[in-house]
């Protein structure tokens, strides 16, 4: 590359920059509009659709193609782990036998913007032969999807966020919104708790937030503990040995009395000159802040947060469980 062409590229640069910047926000400024346009098309029909849902003893079987295929399995995963049973038919694979999922009590979700494609046409028509109910998420409420369905929720949009008005962008931001706007519809009218969330969610770092106890993560740790008339000397080795930054001072029925942190040390120092005849008991906090075993861990890291501190007693009572350190909710993925 010569002298003229690094020079050309360096003067491109920040024109590049400055089209992207523009690019991304126009396509932000585009689909939040198509957002907000949807409230109006919380209509009638999307609270019937949202009633029958949640009234049928089947399933939800959502179904669609192209793009709207995709926002189908989202939908899908969203309803099954928020309390809706419901499973994904491709529009394409209904008519080669993957229609044989339908139930007689199962309601059809069909979604696509323009509700006139073959694929559709052709799943509606099957769909109706069997006699199940359909509801059409449609952004074209003229179409033979939105005529031929019982209950239309509208995702129509202005126009999509790609330059030529062509490629699936605020459409299918409106089928994902609206669908989201559903399932939390039944989520809520199913009185679906963070207890019965979490039976869908044991794995991975949601399935730990909505799990994972204080006292699980303390019995795995060292329990760090010194008597009131521990020497200081002895106190900063058990301190230092076990990681936790800091030792439970309890009595001889392990009840919590206090606690000492490495900042009580440095701190220790600086105002004795000798530590030789120091104790726990000079420097120990009393009435410590304590964490019942049962509590989530995320309401341990709540409490940790508010309290400014890095270390957190578990106790039952005042008997002492264990401890656990920030460092523990970081490694768990809790923080």
């Amino acid at each position: 590359m010569d002298m003229l062409e690094t020079l050309t590229l360096l003067l491109l640069i920040p024109l590049m920059d400055k089209q992207i910047t523009a690019i991304a926000q126009r396509t932000l400024d585009i689909e939040l509009a198509a957002i907000h346009g949807l409230a109006k098309f919380i209509d009638s029909s999307f609270i019937e659709a949202v009633k029958a849902i949640y009234a049928t003893e089947g399933r939800l079987v959502v179904s669609g193609i192209g793009k709207s295929a995709i926002i189908a399995q989202k939908i899908v995963a969203t309803c099954n782990s928020t309390g809706t049973p419901a499973l994904f038919l491709h529009a394409a694979d209904a008519i080669h036998g993957d229609s044989g999922m339908i139930n007689k009590e199962d309601l059809v979700l069909i979604i696509s913007k323009s509700g006139e494609s073959p694929e559709i046409k052709n799943l509606v028509q099957l769909v109706s032969s069997f006699g199940n109910p359909i509801i059409a998420m449609v952004g074209n409420t003229e179409s033979y999807l939105a005529n031929n369905a019982k209950w239309v929720i509208n995702t129509s949009v202005e126009k999509e966020a790609c330059a030529h008005n062509l490629a699936p962008t605020s459409s299918t931001t409106a089928q994902m919104v609206m669908g989201d706007a559903m399932a939390m519809c039944l989520m809520e009218l199913k009185k679906v708790k963070a207890s019965d969330f979490a039976k869908f969610h044991p794995g991975g770092n949601l399935g730990k937030r909505l799990t994972l106890t204080a006292g699980q993560m303390a019995e795995v740790n060292p329990k760090p503990t010194v008597s009131s008339n521990t020497t200081l000397k002895e106190v900063i080795l058990v301190i230092s040995k076990n990681r936790l930054g800091a030792a439970v001072v309890v009595d001889d029925n392990q009840k919590v009395l206090g606690i000492i942190t490495d900042g009580d040390i440095r701190r220790m120092l600086e105002n004795y000159s000798s530590i030789q005849d120091l104790t726990a008991a000079t420097i120990f906090h009393a009435g410590p802040i304590t964490i019942a075993p049962t509590a989530l861990a995320v309401e341990a890291l709540a409490l940790m947060e508010q309290k400014d501190i890095s270390q957190l007693i578990v106790a039952e009572g005042n008997t002492l469980v264990g401890m656990i350190h920030i460092h523990d909710l970081m490694k768990e993925g809790i923080l």
